[in-house]
Formats: C-alpha cells, sequence, structure tokens
C-alpha cells in the first residue's frame, strides 16, 4: 500500500519583527533622534535644521544679513521636506492598500537616509561653505529622513505628540501643568496628566538628542551620526504594541 506523504505548505512563514516596543517609547527614540539630527545639521552644516525646517528662515535672514554661506540649502529645505512628506504619504497610503507593513517600511527608508547622511558627512565633509553640492547632498539626505519620520508620526500615531516640534509641545506642556495645579478632577485630569507625561518624556528625549550630538560632533566631527543611524535601526526592527 502506498505511503502517502506529507504536502509541504507553499505558505512562506512570516518574518517576525525583534522585540516589542510600545509607541510612546518609539516617540522617546524618534525625539532623540530629531534633536540630534537637528543640532548635528546646524553645527555641520552652517545653521541649517534638517529636523525644524521652518527654522530655517530665522537662519536665512541671519545669512542674507551677515552674508555667511548656507543661503541655498535654506531656502530649499522646506520645498524638499514637503515634497518627501507628499511622496512619504502616497507611498505610504499605496502599501496601507496592499495591506504591507507600512510604518516599518518607511522607517527602514527612513534609516536609509540617515546612513546616506552619515557617510556624506564623513567622506565629504566638513563643510566650511554649505552652498556647495556635496553640502547641499549632504544637508538634503538629513531632511529627507527627517521628513519621513514626520510623515510616520502623524499618521501611524499621531495621539503621540510630535517627536521634533518642541515649541507646540512646550506650550501645551505649561497649559497641561497649569490645569493639574488648579484641580482638574476625575477622568479629565488623568487624561491631561497622561498628555503632559507623555509630552514631556518627548521633550527631555530631544532635548538628549541636543546636548549628545553637540558633545559627540565637537568630539568626533559627522562621525557622531553614527549614532542615530544605530537609534533609528532599532525603531525600524520593533514590533509595534499600543
Amino acid at each position: 500500500m502506498p505511503i502517502s506523504m506529507p504536502r509541504r505548505s507553499s505558505a512562506r512563514v512570516p518574518v517576525r519583527p525583534i522585540g516589542k516596543l510600545n509607541k510612546p517609547v518609539l516617540a522617546a527614540l524618534l525625539s532623540f533622534n530629531g534633536g540630534f539630527l537637528d543640532t548635528a545639521g546646524f553645527l555641520g552644516l552652517q545653521g541649517l535644521f534638517t529636523a525644524h525646517v521652518t527654522g530655517n528662515f530665522v537662519t536665512l535672514g541671519a545669512a542674507l544679513v551677515f552674508g555667511t554661506h548656507g543661503v541655498i540649502g535654506k531656502v530649499l529645505a522646506l520645498p524638499e521636506f514637503i515634497a518627501v512628506v507628499a511622496l512619504a504619504r502616497i507611498a505610504g497610503a499605496a502599501m496601507t492598500a496592499r495591506d504591507m507593513p507600512t510604518m516599518r517600511i518607511l522607517l527602514s527608508v527612513k534609516v536609509l537616509f540617515l546612513a546616506a547622511f552619515f557617510v556624506l558627512g564623513v567622506t565629504l565633509g566638513p563643510f566650511p561653505d554649505s552652498d556647495v553640492p556635496a553640502a547641499l547632498l549632504t544637508g538634503f539626505t538629513g531632511i529627507a529622513a527627517m521628513a519621513i519620520q514626520n510623515a510616520v508620526q502623524r499618521v501611524h500615531f499621531a495621539s503621540v505628540p510630535p517627536t521634533t516640534l518642541m515649541t507646540g509641545n512646550t506650550t501645551q506642556a505649561t497649559l497641561d501643568a497649569i490645569d493639574l495645579l488648579r484641580g482638574l478632577k476625575g477622568d479629565k485630569a488623568d487624561a491631561v496628566r497622561a498628555r503632559f507625561s507623555a509630552i514631556m518624556r518627548g521633550i527631555f528625549f530631544f532635548a538628549a538628542g541636543c546636548a549628545v550630538a553637540a558633545i559627540l560632533y565637537a568630539r568626533f566631527g559627522f562621525w557622531c551620526l553614527a549614532l542615530p543611524v544605530v537609534v533609528g535601526a532599532a525603531s525600524a526592527v520593533v514590533r509595534i504594541e499600543d
């Protein structure tokens, strides 16, 4: 009597991401990178903000008045940021429609831009003139990385405070602190307290990223960008749980 062999399933075994991470912790990692990239970019690229791109309006005015370098990069920073956010939204919507892990893919693309920022900064920098093509290319990779991070945060975990916009976070934290001191009660107090805690955590990690970037850039120059690449990679491979 012939023995039938069990058929092998043709279904692929899903690749599981490494570890578990809740969204507040992910937001803390991204806030750290936001502060780090903003500071490193400012120091290494003649005052170019890679995350808080509207801040480039201020440094652009200073560059025009004092005749310093960096005008071209500051003018192009916001249009590039908008274009990358738009592309991330279009690509993300297409991936979501196909039931793909959209957030993880976009965060992985962000890591590629971080790695490019690191490699270009190390190999082509330092940049006494940040308007030369090599400096512009380097800065644009950092801006692209932060644009994707902002797009992902707004679309996939908008309930978490922004990871790069600390002025709005500080305003909301102050309002929440005053409301709590006034003596809110019940569920409203719990909601405000939870939001205040989340905002303060984001501000702390953003400030920590700024401080660490300043220290490491002063010591190692663009080599310091290896750290946000590692942090970004960690945030891209973990499984996100509410």
